[in-house]
């Protein structure tokens, strides 16, 4: 049962539909409420020149996904964010760590990016450990930013310097 990291084809699409679209995705997610396949299709159409997407997929069957948003400002050549999300059923399997050693591989080796940037709610605490053992740090937090479950919840700024470039970010 190996775990294979590959580039996203259009057929993974329906597969990505639906993990987003899990409750448990949904709830730790910025974009709305159930997507579908349209939407999710239209989503990744609409940034196709600067993402790099990629899927986790284990016996034929897609159970997470990641998309590197490479900065199409020129002064931000070197910035980078990401998104991921993974099938609640393999929470807690290494998926999400998997595919956050590759998007740094990639950053590090591939596109020469210095900062690698993220959104996380700040109930998030398995998405905030994951990203600190990767070496993401909190910069800062938004009050209030965003609205979830009936209420407003807020969202932590984070980011991994790259650990070559030699200078803190504080």
């Amino acid at each position: 049962m190996e775990l294979v990291i590959r580039a996203a084809q259009k057929s993974d699409y329906p597969r990505i539909a639906e993990i987003l679209d899990h409750p448990a995705v949904m709830e730790q997610s910025s974009q709305q409420p159930y997507l579908g396949l349209e939407r999710v299709t239209g989503l990744f159409a609409a940034q196709e020149q600067n993402l790099v997407l990629l899927v986790a997929e284990r016996e034929g069957v897609v159970e997470g996904y990641t998309g590197l948003h490479l900065s199409a400002k020129p002064r931000a050549k070197h910035v980078a964010s990401f998104g991921m999300a993974v099938h609640p059923d393999n929470h807690g399997k290494g998926i999400g760590s998997r595919l956050l050693d590759e998007v740094i591989r990639l950053a590090d080796n591939w596109f020469n990016l210095v900062r690698l940037e993220l959104d996380v709610y700040t109930d998030n605490a398995a998405g905030i450990h994951l990203y600190k053992k990767f070496g993401f740090e909190v910069e800062g937090e938004l009050r209030l930013a965003a609205y979830k479950n009936g209420k407003y919840t807020g969202v932590y700024k984070m980011a991994r310097i790259h650990p070559g470039y030699g200078q803190s970010i504080r």
